[in-house]
């Protein structure tokens, strides 16, 4: 007999088409799928058959969310970007510790970073891993989601021009790579990690290895990912160079598409905002790095009221500084009333359908999670609302997005598995991870020349 959970006594969020809300409600999970969902209290035919039995009551039970954008080896670059814009922040703190980051390194920091997506209530990842300084720096960030047991994208960062010489790689080193990468790890741990192609920035990449990339990622049945827009001065950059702006530079190229991830798309005119509408591709917003960076805002409920698609992201952890999925719902909806000075701008369901459907979407799999559906992955957190932070509870989702933060999730499950239990993480020695993760960091800035 396979492994089977039922959640009960919950307020299920199933963040279906309808929104529909059980309060209170029961999952019931069978392996790795959602068997059943239902309001009221579960049938005693599944209380019988289960397994395990949570009792979810004071809970909100909901979809695991996406972060949909990150660099995990920057959890080790905290709080060196306090008094920086984004292009000095580069030079400053990520290229000098990036060049002397290991595969070890690379491990500890990805292991340290996917701990702290499972504590914030995040049960996929995209990772937009661009330091390949070290050949298998790649290999042990997957190493890392594979022992966590998160859900987790490899975006394989490239550049090959404009960028800093340490990190750009010839085409033909980007397609080797990504091959090899792609046989290693695409579809590994029962298809929990998955490869897909990331130019960096539109500065830091040529038209023929976009259009190279774009290609095989079809052929693979992969997307892509690409900073787009971050700031003002990377638009005026394009406009000088190519004379187009970014997402008319992607069109041109043929290499925009449903499949296409956009990360950030703060500096997007109208133009390239009808390109949206007309081919596709998700904006992955990042609102807590684009305070932090001053770079602007973007214009996500007007994205939103045209059709396009928005999944939400904490950015990396060098930028942010941290990645906590909760905190980016507040501020995502805060600073969308703020942009536009209307306060029916973003509401808590539509922030949080950007977390979990959106964030499906830009992870290639909208069929398979972001809701709480029968048939799809049994990905569930479980949210502790029995704080003075949330009580009373008038509204679910108001509670999630305006009240709490990560140190309110108490259950995280990926694939029907238990990543953590009752505010514990279960699939390693997290005490153990938080020291490993010192001494690395410490050796990395000695080598590096950075003082904290």
């Amino acid at each position: 007999m396979g492994s089977s959970i039922l959640i009960e006594n919950g307020a299920v969020l199933t963040v279906d088409d309808a929104g529909t809300l059980h309060k209170p409600g029961y999952v019931y999970i069978e392996e790795d799928k959602i068997a059943a969902v239902g309001a009221g209290a579960a049938p005693e035919t599944l209380r019988a058959a289960a397994g395990e039995r949570i009792d979810a009551t004071h809970m909100a039970v909901m979809p695991g969310m996406v972060n949909a954008h990150t660099h995990l080896f920057q959890t080790f670059l905290r709080g060196l970007a306090d008094d920086k814009p984004l292009l000095e922040w580069l030079a400053a703190a990520i290229w000098p510790v990036a060049q002397a980051l290991t595969e070890e390194e690379a491990y500890v920091a990805a292991k340290l970073g996917l701990i702290e997506n499972i504590r914030s209530g995040a049960t996929s990842v995209i990772d937009h891993q661009y330091i390949h300084t070290e050949p298998g720096n790649d290999d042990g960030v997957c190493r890392a989601a594979e022992e966590t047991g998160v859900r987790f994208l490899l975006a394989r960062g490239w550049t090959d021009m404009g960028y800093h010489p340490a990190f750009m790689e010839t085409p033909d080193q980007i397609m080797a790579e990504m091959e090899r990468l792609h046989a290693a790890w695409h579809g590994r741990a029962d298809d929990r990690i998955r490869i897909e192609f990331a130019p960096l920035i539109p500065w830091g990449c040529s038209d023929e290895t976009m259009r190279r990339t774009y290609a095989q990622g079809k052929a693979w049945g992969v997307g892509s990912m690409i900073h787009i827009a971050e700031t003002r001065k990377e638009v005026e950059m394009n406009l000088e160079l190519r004379g187009l702006r970014h997402v008319e530079w992607l069109a041109a190229l043929g290499a925009l598409g449903p499949d296409v991830q956009l990360v950030h798309s703060v500096w997007l005119d109208d133009h390239e905002l009808d390109l949206l509408q007309e081919h596709g591709g998700v904006v992955v917003h990042c609102p807590v790095a684009n305070m932090y960076l001053a770079s602007g805002m973007a214009r996500v409920p007007e994205m939103r009221r045209r059709g396009v698609i928005v999944a939400l992201a904490t950015d990396g952890p060098g930028s942010n500084n941290n990645q906590d999925m909760l905190e980016v719902l507040k501020t995502t909806a805060l600073s969308g009333k703020v942009s536009t000075l209307d306060a029916m701008a973003l509401l808590p369901e539509d922030v949080i359908w950007m977390a979990c459907r959106g964030g499906a979407h830009a992870f290639g799999q909208p069929q398979m999670i972001g809701s709480l559906e029968v048939g799809k992955k049994a990905d569930v957190v479980l949210v502790d609302l029995d704080t003075p932070f949330a009580m009373p509870v008038h509204r679910v989702a108001s509670a999630l997005v305006y009240n709490v933060n990560s140190g309110s999730v108490d259950t995280v499950i990926v694939d029907g598995k238990m990543l953590m239990r009752d505010k514990e993480v279960l699939v390693v020695d997290e005490k153990a991870v938080l020291a490993e993760a010192r001494a690395a960091c410490a050796r990395l800035f000695a080598r590096a020349g950075i003082t904290g």
